[in-house]
């Protein structure tokens, strides 16, 4: 039994790390998610890093869609993130922690949908981030924001420990399945 948040995280980086390994997963595109999508929403998304799973086909959805797509951008542990326009003519830039990023002169916007990359999450819909709270406190002050997890199903874990501050997902997205409470 793994008892602490950052032997979980090790743990299931470790099996996630694998499973890319073995498998040429892909993030699944279902019905219920581009129904939520409609022209002039904004979209924030993410660049993977490692074996993390990549949100590429909803964003692609989202832009054929008519939605803007939104990067994260982050400084410091101690500044929130925040969600800045995406020209995908511009390069990216180096950003904290080995993120990719859109520089911080690009435009900030508020997102309609937020996907966001996690460690594990249960099917109560929990989240376990990376452990900055980065997202958490993205979630509260975007509460209106349909919160979408992206992850690949051996990620799934029986049950989070989870603090009052954690904030559950609408919905989750795997190679394999479109999880909703």
């Amino acid at each position: 039994m793994i008892s602490t948040k950052k032997q979980l995280r090790a743990q299931i980086r470790a099996d996630r790390d694998k499973f890319v390994a073995h498998a040429r997963p892909g993030i699944i595109v279902p019905q219920e998610f581009l129904d939520r999508l409609s022209r002039g929403l904004t979209v924030a998304s993410y660049v993977p890093m490692g074996s993390e799973a990549d949100p590429a086909p909803l964003a692609r959805a989202s832009v054929d869609a008519g939605c803007e797509i939104v990067l994260p951008h982050v400084t410091s542990r101690a500044v929130p993130l925040r969600f800045l326009a995406w020209d995908t003519e511009v390069a990216l830039v180096a950003g904290p922690f080995g993120l990719q990023q859109p520089a911080d002169t690009a435009d900030e916007r508020k997102p309609d949908i937020i996907l966001t990359p996690l460690v594990a999450f249960d099917a109560a819909l929990n989240r376990l981030g990376q452990g900055a709270g980065y997202y958490d406190r993205a979630f509260l002050a975007f509460p209106d924001a349909w919160r979408v997890g992206i992850a690949w199903s051996i990620q799934q874990v029986e049950a989070l420990p989870a603090d009052p501050w954690d904030v559950p997902l609408h919905a989750i997205a795997t190679e394999q399945d479109w999880i909703t409470p």
